[in-house]
Parts: structure tokens; C-alpha cells; sequence
């Protein structure tokens, strides 16, 4: 079995190519060789700004505890912002909490030279990927310096690659943001405080756009990661995120309704188990260590879209009216009269009525004398006998 590196094969095609290209370039005649010019570092890095303002946010002196960690993480993972600064790609970036900026100045130019740009000012950053040690916070701004699988995209077994050969480039950075003395028991939005002259976390997130649409009891609700019993799942998800687990089951004592169960957390933090019932919360149980289950089944939305009064309008619904109180009848294919395979209702066919005059406007049939009783002149006369000629 074979077993070797992209990267030998790499060496083995550039070189070659880089021999020919310098004895072209010593055959080409000096005059056509003076055209050439190189762009240096100075020229291109001429309209970027290194100018830095430190921040001024007080921090709490007690260090993070798990818990806060596990918040930094589930609050500002996937958080969007605005670049305030043009980024490089690489890892090589360190903002001191409350201090400057490594590399600064003409290195922080430098870096940008060699390894290129990632987001210019104004350009829309995402915080792919939040990892929280005990003296700093790492963040990897759209996807991060490096490529999922970076190593094992140089190996291939028996001439087959390991991972595939997609063409994707790195877009991303990192920024480690360092708190000398240690992490203290900081929140997201002090996080976000403090790396501001980095990027701008001012613009509204989608939850928190939604939440201002909401009663200020709901807003205060997501704002504070609470569930409330009738929230539906858009609100859960603005207050809470995406769930660890998903359970569906059958509620107890019945056989037809299901229930689906969203559980936040997992032991020793506090659990939280989410039920709903179609689209509204029907029950919290908080589980918390040390202390007894706590049960939420009231409806706590204060009448604000209670589900017994509210109605989706879906295409081809139809109001009711001129006394008809259940709306248009659902569309069939069977015939007037007409019963569904399998339907033990018997078919009526429509029998003519005795009573019924002949109609006067259509002409006398010929064919039938004249003092023949009427009777004996059939009600619908069959229609494959030709007709009599006319006289």
C-alpha cells in the first residue's frame, strides 16, 4: 500500500517550472524586461489604517467559573458583526483586554502583506468558532485560518485522496483575546465590549430584531434565556438556541397525540426539557442539582396569542356565508349521488317525475301519430334512432 504526501509531488512539479521560468526571463531582451514591475509593500499597504484605541470596560476581579464558560460559548458562537479594521488571515492576532493590539503598526501591515486580507472595513464577520481557556478566549472569525481536515488533505492512500480535492480556500482569521492575570467572570456583551476595535456588535442580531417586534414581557423573557409556557418554536429558539437532544413521544394516555421534547443542558448544569404540543410550549420541568424538579404546564403568555383563538388562513380556506357555517364543501371527483369504493350507501339514480309537463318549445316528433294517447310517447326518447326526415 502506498502511502505518501501531496506535497513531495508538489516540490517535484514546481521545480521544473521554476527553472524555465528563470531562463526565460534571462533570454528576454533588457528592453522587454524593464516593463516589469513589482508592487512592494509600501505601495499596497499605503491606504490601510493602523490607528488603535484601547478600551475602558470594567471587569469583574472573581474568575469564570464552568458555567460561565459554557455561556461565553453558547452566547456568542454564530454572533455577526461588522469589521472595524481591515483583518489578515492567519492566527497570529492578540488584543490584550483593555490594551493594544499584536501585531501593531507597520507589522500589523506586514502581516497583512504576506498572508493576505480576510474582511475589509464594514465587511459582515461571523464568530464560526469560540473556544474559552483559562487566561484568553480564541475566535474564529468566518471559518477560521485553517481548512477542516488540513492535514489529511495532504495524504492520499493507493493514489486516492483521503479528503476530497474540493478547491476551497481559507477566508477566515483568528483573534485571541488575552486577559493577563486570567479570565475573569465576564458576560457576552462585555465580551463583545472589549473587542470592539476589532469588530462592531452593535447592529441587532436576527433574535434580538425579533424580540423587539415582541410585549416587552416576551423581549425580557428571550433576553434572559427563559421559556414560557405557549411560546412557539420561533421564540424558544430566539431565547434558547438550538436544543441538545430532541425526544418525540406519545402523551400518556392516549394514542394518537404526540409530543416533542427540546432538552437544554446537560448534567451538572441545569437541564431544561421543553415539550410542545404542536407548536406551543405545553410544559417546562427545570432540573436543577440538588433540588426538586420544577414543573411549568399554566399557560403563562398572558393572553398574548392564545392558540384556542388564533387561525392560520391557509390557500383555498373560504369564509362562510348566506347561512352556510362550515364553508365551502371540499372538492371530490365522484359523480352527484356517486358513493366511494368500498362505501356501503347505496347509489340513487334519478327517476323521472310524472308530473312533469312537456316542454311546449320543442318541436312535435313526427314519428308518433298525432291521437296517440301521450302516455305512450316515451319521456326520453332514445337517441340512437335516426331522426324523421322533415316533411
Amino acid at each position: 500500500m502506498a502511502f505518501r504526501s501531496h506535497r513531495s509531488r508538489a516540490y517535484a512539479a514546481v521545480l521544473p517550472a521554476c527553472l524555465l521560468a528563470g531562463t526565460l526571463a534571462s533570454a528576454l531582451p533588457v528592453a522587454a524586461r524593464a516593463q516589469v514591475f513589482v508592487v512592494g509593500e509600501k505601495s499596497a499597504m499605503a491606504g490601510v489604517s493602523t490607528e488603535f484605541h484601547p478600551t475602558r470596560i470594567e471587569l469583574p476581579s472573581a474568575p469564570i467559573s464552568e458555567r460561565g464558560k459554557r455561556e461565553l460559548v453558547r452566547n456568542l458562537e454564530e454572533e455577526q458583526g461588522f469589521a472595524h479594521r481591515t483583518l489578515p488571515l492567519g492566527e497570529d492576532l492578540v488584543l490584550i483586554a483593555n490594551g493594544n493590539l499584536r501585531p501593531s503598526g507597520d507589522a500589523y501591515k506586514e502581516m497583512l502583506y504576506k498572508k493576505g486580507q480576510s474582511a475589509a472595513p464594514g465587511d459582515r464577520v461571523v464568530l464560526t468558532a469560540v473556544t474559552v481557556k483559562d487566561d484568553r478566549i480564541v475566535f474564529d472569525l468566518n471559518g477560521g485560518p485553517y481548512l477542516n481536515h488540513r492535514f489529511l488533505r495532504h495524504i492520499d492512500l493507493n493514489g486516492v485522496p483521503i479528503v476530497a480535492q474540493d478547491g476551497a480556500q481559507v477566508t477566515g482569521c483568528r483573534v485571541t483575546l488575552l486577559f493577563e492575570g486570567g479570565l475573569p467572570e465576564v458576560s457576552a456583551p462585555e465580551v463583545k465590549a472589549l473587542l470592539d476595535p476589532i469588530v462592531d456588535f452593535g447592529v441587532k442580531t436576527s433574535a434580538e430584531a425579533y424580540a423587539d417586534s415582541l410585549p416587552p414581557f416576551l423581549k425580557t423573557a428571550i433576553v434572559q434565556h427563559d421559556v414560557l409556557v405557549g411560546m412557539d418554536r420561533k421564540m424558544v429558539l430566539a431565547a434558547m438556541g438550538e436544543p441538545v437532544s430532541k425526544v418525540r413521544e406519545l402523551v400518556p394516555r392516549s394514542t394518537t397525540r404526540r409530543y416533542e421534547e427540546w432538552i437544554y443542558g446537560q448534567p451538572p448544569q441545569t437541564v431544561r426539557f421543553v415539550r410542545f404540543e404542536g407548536d406551543r410550549v405545553s410544559q417546562l420541568r427545570i432540573a436543577a442539582m440538588g433540588k426538586p424538579i420544577v414543573i411549568h404546564s399554566e399557560n403563562e403568555m398572558h393572553g398574548y396569542l392564545d392558540p384556542e383563538d388564533t387561525h392560520e388562513v391557509a390557500m383555498g380556506d373560504a369564509k362562510p356565508g348566506n347561512g352556510d357555517e362550515g364553508g365551502a364543501k371540499p372538492p371530490t371527483i365522484l359523480k352527484p349521488g356517486e358513493a366511494a369504493p368500498g362505501s356501503q350507501k347505496r347509489v340513487l339514480l334519478p327517476v323521472p317525475d310524472a308530473n312533469d309537463k312537456q316542454d311546449k318549445s320543442a318541436p312535435a316528433d313526427s314519428s308518433v301519430p298525432a291521437n296517440s294517447p301521450k302516455d305512450s310517447v316515451p319521456a326520453n326518447p332514445p337517441t340512437n334512432q335516426p331522426a324523421a326526415p322533415n316533411p
